[in-house]
């Protein structure tokens, strides 16, 4: 099935519309971030103006729009450049002023021509007792008196595009919208109270009053809704076609796992209890599992995914985990080895660095079956990599790793069952939007003996004291790692901040310091990293690639520079890198004032509490959803007419409605069915309906 027809004026350029040619077009496509007529659509306005007020010149209150009837009685030419040109008007009951600057006096006396009556409408100020207007937003004829006293929307802008070029486009896209066929469940839409998707576009571009502009209120309620439902629907159809692909039951009497389990230096907590047991029951079904295993920075991911693992060894198959980054990757190997050995597997690590030989062979024990786990980077699942018996996928730090990713690896063989581990604890709103094609288990608990970390904020001016307290910390035998900030734009500033940093440290404690980042070679990075693992330095100085994964139980201190620049979530990753061992940990952030108030809320917050599932959604309250995952890497849907710190509720609802749809009509044939099919295509999720033709 292509698109329908109906839908096709939508998806014409923003060029068509009266008024936009190609300069402002380009403008207006910046500005609704798209090239298409849908794209406008979806640029709602965030407040109103009221023109329909007209009362007469002698009760026109200050500071108010008004609309005023008025006969022009003289214009007043400016005498010198800067000067205002006046035109004097009345009414029965008083005089005004319509003031303008740099104006054209053939222009103004064709828009206002002597003795005749003229609709003004614009802001009503006092300028020496007298009312006058500067420059009205409407100038018109008697008869123009119904366009100009209306409710007015105002839009979001950028520079160069005015308010009513934007209006006007937008009057002219909503003529192109035809009547559509209802995909909402008839009896869900009554009891909302919601319009048809029509007349809730109409109404969301023209607000009658202050409440039309709320994101509850129906018309906008109902508009978020589609779009929610559109994001669920696919990732539904995703994840019932994955289903449909046989899985395999991977029963087993857990004699590896008990291997593993008796040289574990600790017991499981409840929740890693909980989340074994949960993995374990999707391994045993035929349909594959989906899984996301979410747990908070030290919460034992790695020690459930081990174990997971050997379910698919000890009937056979190969299990596979793979790291975002090498450090990481190599990192998992160092934690795995004893459990493995223990357990007698064999494993290897493959990650870009291996090269000839040594590479050949890791690839040729991969392909026959020799070895049983592999650990590595993405460079595991690239096409010239081929599996004996591939079982069991664990990806590590997902987030960085989306959809379109899932579906790849899921065709380097039938039926892998998956499991994506996250330290980035997800608030269950954004889970749901970014997974809600996978089943969730959560580490909400800290394994026992993990000491809280002391949270300190410290004002840029405190600095130098605090350096006096790290040197007498590093007497003690502490490390410290020593965080610089992001600088948006670019990596190179980055780099300044952290070598600047570096060298003043070194002024300090000499070669006890090391720096890592982003533009060092994989190798140099490897090497920092070793020389703090082993206590060769003391201080790590590092931009934000240390915020994943890296476990150095030794470091008890983290510095985090510029801390107000950090988003919550991310403070709360860097400090997880600290308060891994024994000993008392700290967390200072070193902060640059004033602080606006969003910044001291954030700070305040890392203050009080160390639960991230607690912290991320205070994230979401306080920055929104897009950026919590990353969303720029994480082939995430950023929402344009949903907010879900707002919208949490009906994205609940879209996704309980997804999954009725597929259990009753997989293949979207059905009167709804064929009517999502329009509402998949309308939020530009073709990629489901391919799914669906291929499944």
């Amino acid at each position: 099935m292509s698109r329908p027809f109906d839908l096709d004026p939508l998806f014409r350029t923003l060029t068509v519309l009266p008024g936009v040619g190609p300069r402002n077009g380009k403008l207006l496509e910046k500005l609704v971030g798209g090239p298409k007529v849908l794209d406008l659509l979806w640029h709602l306005p965030i407040d109103f103006v009221d023109r329909r007020f007209a009362p007469k010149i002698k009760d026109a209150p200050n500071g108010q729009v008004a609309t005023l009837t008025v006969t022009v009685g003289k214009h007043i030419p400016n005498q010198r450049k800067g000067q205002p040109y006046k035109v004097w008007c009345t009414d029965e009951t008083g005089t005004i002023n319509l003031i303008f600057f740099h104006a054209h006096k053939d222009y103004l006396e064709k828009q206002l021509p002597l003795n005749e009556k003229m609709i003004v409408s614009g802001r009503i100020e006092y300028y020496q007792g007298n009312p006058q207007m500067t420059h009205p937003d409407a100038i018109g004829t008697e008869s123009m008196r119904a366009e100009i006293e209306t409710v007015e929307p105002v839009y979001p802008l950028t520079q160069g595009i005015t308010n009513k070029a934007v209006k006007k486009a937008v009057q002219a896209a909503l003529g192109f919208v035809a009547q559509l066929p209802e995909w909402q469940n008839g009896a869900y839409k009554e009891r909302q109270k919601w319009p048809d998707w029509h007349t809730a576009l109409d109404a969301a571009h023209n607000p009658p009053d202050e409440k039309a502009l709320e994101p509850t209120h129906p018309a906008r309620s109902r508009l978020a809704y589609d779009e929610l439902l559109a994001s669920q629907l696919t990732l539904a159809l995703v994840r019932h076609r994955q289903r449909q692909v046989n899985g395999r039951s991977f029963k087993s009497d857990h004699t590896l796992r008990q291997k593993v389990l008796d040289v574990l230096p600790f017991k499981l907590t409840g929740a890693q209890e909980r989340s074994v047991q949960e993995i374990d029951k999707d391994m045993a079904e035929p349909a594959r599992m989906l899984r996301l295993l979410q747990g908070d920075v030290g919460s034992g991911k790695t020690v459930v995914a081990a174990l997971a693992m050997l379910s698919a060894v000890e009937n056979g198959a190969q299990a596979a985990i793979m790291a975002p980054t090498e450090i990481l990757a190599r990192q998992h190997a160092e934690s795995l080895k004893p459990w493995l050995e223990a357990a007698g597997i064999r494993f290897v690590v493959l990650t870009g660095r291996d090269k000839g030989k040594a590479r050949d062979t890791i690839v040729q024990q991969i392909s026959n079956g020799a070895a049983q786990i592999i650990i590595g980077t993405h460079s595991i699942f690239q096409e010239s990599i081929e599996f004996a018996d591939l079982g069991m996928a664990v990806i590590d730090e997902q987030h960085r790793f989306g959809v379109h990713q899932r579906l790849e690896l899921s065709a380097k063989n039938k039926g892998v069952d998956m499991l994506v581990m996250t330290a980035t604890p997800i608030p269950r709103t954004l889970a749901l939007s970014a997974y809600g094609d996978m089943d969730i288990s959560r580490l909400d608990e800290k394994p026992p003996g993990r000491k809280p970390i002391d949270t300190r904020l410290i004002p840029i001016e405190k600095i130098d004291p605090m350096i006096d307290g790290l040197k007498r910390q590093i007497e003690t035998g502490a490390r410290i790692y020593w965080v610089c900030p992001l600088v948006e734009e670019s990596e190179k500033l980055d780099l300044a901040a952290a070598e600047d940093r570096y060298d003043i440290l070194k002024h300090f404690f000499g070669d006890r310091v090391g720096l890592i980042h982003g533009r060092l070679k994989p190798a140099e990075k490897d090497e920092a990293m070793r020389k703090f693992v082993n206590g060769d330095t003391d201080i790590l100085v590092a931009t934000t690639v240390i915020e994943v994964g890296v476990n150095v139980p030794e470091a008890t201190i983290m510095v985090i520079e510029h801390a107000e620049r950090f988003g919550l979530s991310q403070l709360h990753q860097l400090r997880g890198r600290v308060g891994r061992g024994a000993e008392k940990s700290y967390c200072f952030l070193v902060y640059t004032g004033p602080l606006g108030e969003t910044a001291k809320e954030r700070l305040g917050i890392m203050r009080e509490t160390e639960d991230g599932f607690l912290i991320a959604e205070k994230d979401l309250q306080l920055r929104g959803s897009g950026d919590i995952l990353g969303v720029r890497q994480s082939g995430m849907a950023e929402f344009k007419l949903a907010n879900l710190s707002v919208h949490g509720d009906l994205l609940v609802a879209a996704r309980d409605d997804a999954r009725l749809i597929i259990d009753k009509d997989p293949e979207l044939k059905g009167t709804r069915g064929e009517a999502l099919k329009t509402l998949l295509y309308l939020f530009e999720r073709d990629q489901a309906i391919q799914n669906l033709r291929s499944g």
